[in-house]
């Protein structure tokens, strides 16, 4: 069973240093302040370290969201039954969530994959990748995959990197917060109560009862959970490996990585955690309001790009940050440098 895995080791190729290094020169020859732009700036000298050039453009966005049940999901630790998942699949098909509206307005190649619901779904426009109803419950003593189902998620998300100017990823599937947040505990050595939050919006008392569970499931897993492809296996669910063979396998592709909030966050970390390579071509969109999602940013050393108090998943929040990529980029190559303005530069 390795050796189909083996890919998730192979390095990623490092950002463009010299096209790095023409972005900053350009940038500070730019008619501004130098830093006057902020992060603004640092945007535009990554995309030219992606690209390999001094001008990048931000043309073609890929945006992919994978589907899959949970089986904790029937502790209920949802305010939403799991039927739910199926539905959200066909209408992210049919055009009419939010993920869709957003892609649209920039003309973003979109699809939907299906990796296993409860109620079956089907529509011609959904990607079948279908490994199982759902995965298995782990607060119950049970792995969430086996090796084989683990391997058949990552694969599909490999089968769906792309050669675009940016990959967005989101995800789809009632119960993925416990998992995201076991996977934050287990991989950060964290309190559970520190990095679990309300999802759909549950109350108080099934909060209590989610952390709960995850506390139970981290207690009964531990001599288990000792890298980061068991805590993915062990802990995880179809669209979060999913997320994780994408993210690897578009950052092997030279291909950047916008990563949105809560699980995309979690797939991310376990991404980091399996090949460090990829780790330069993911940024961070946003801030969820998914309490948790703070601290787990902050254990990896990043900062995300915006903060619109959203939590919605689907790849949202990284889509609604393509347009500040996109001013990034037109400031960094539109602008007059000083030279061109005839304004002169006192020594």
């Amino acid at each position: 069973m390795a050796d189909k895995m083996h890919w998730l080791y192979q390095p990623a190729p490092a950002p463009d240093q010299s096209a790095r290094h023409a972005a900053t020169a350009r940038q500070k020859q730019l008619i501004k302040p130098e830093g006057a732009l902020g992060r603004l700036e640092s945007i535009a000298i990554d995309f030219a370290g992606f690209q390999g050039r001094e001008r990048p453009q931000l043309e073609h966005l890929s945006v992919r969201v994978f589907g899959a049940d949970h089986g904790i999901a029937a502790q209920g630790t949802s305010r939403f039954p799991q039927a739910v998942t199926s539905v959200m699949l066909n209408i992210f098909c049919e055009g009419g969530a939010a993920i869709n509206v957003l892609s649209r307005e920039h003309n973003a190649d979109f699809a939907a994959i299906n990796l296993g619901c409860v109620v079956p779904v089907e529509h011609p426009e959904l990607i079948d990748e279908f490994i199982a109803p759902s995965t298995a419950d782990f607060s119950q003593s049970n792995a969430a995959m086996t090796q084989t189902q683990l391997v058949c998620a990552l694969n599909a998300g490999r089968r769906q990197s792309s050669n675009s100017d940016c990959f967005i990823g989101g995800d789809m599937g009632i119960g993925n917060t416990a998992s995201a947040a076991a996977i934050f505990a287990a991989l950060f050595d964290l309190k559970v109560v520190d990095i679990t939050g309300r999802g759909t919006g549950i109350d108080d008392e099934v909060l209590a009862r989610k952390v709960e569970l995850i506390e139970s499931a981290l207690e009964q897993h531990r001599s288990a959970l000792s890298s980061p492809l068991d805590i993915l296996r062990i802990l995880g669910g179809f669209e979060i490996a999913a997320l994780v063979g994408a993210f690897i396998a578009n950052a092997q592709r030279s291909t950047p990585v916008l990563v949105d909030g809560f699980m995309a966050t979690a797939a991310a970390a376990i991404a980091g955690a399996i090949n460090p390579s990829v780790k330069p071509w993911l940024l961070y969109a946003h801030l969820s309001d998914e309490f948790g999602h703070k601290l787990a940013l902050e254990c990896m050393g990043v900062s995300p790009m915006l903060n619109f108090n959203m939590r919605l998943g689907e790849g949202t929040g990284a889509v609604l940050a393509v347009s500040i990529i996109r001013q990034a980029l037109n400031l960094h190559n539109k602008m007059f440098t000083f030279s061109e303005a005839g304004v002169p530069i006192a020594d």
